[in-house]
């Protein structure tokens, strides 16, 4: 999908990221997330291609696992930030699901 967006900055701390939220059919045809990922946004000029590694939140007991197989609802983030920021990622449990490429044309 094309994006068309112009920044202005004096320095690249918190320079812009691109988040990425995969979803799709499970078995049952629920749409349940297949992945988030994110990568910062090359700052100079020419064409760069990326790979951004998905991962998807895991259920932590298997007692949740089963219910959310179950009843179609996995555990999923509610805020984008969460996948941009590394800070409270810790304590998250997830499984690494495959890889997205993106490319970027900067003028």
């Amino acid at each position: 999908f094309p994006i068309n967006i112009t920044f202005k900055s004096t320095n690249p701390f918190g320079w812009p990221q691109i988040v990425v939220s995969v979803y799709g059919p499970d078995f049952f045809g629920n749409d349940v997330v297949r992945g988030y990922g994110a990568v910062h946004v090359p700052f100079t000029p020419g064409r760069h291609t990326r790979t951004i590694a998905m991962f998807v939140p895991e259920s932590t007991s298997r007692l949740q696992k089963f219910t959310s197989w179950f009843t179609g609802r996995r555990p999923e983030f509610t805020d984008p930030k969460v996948v941009a920021q590394g800070e409270g990622r810790e304590v998250t449990r997830v499984r690494s699901q495959g890889f997205v490429t993106i490319s970027f044309n900067v003028m």
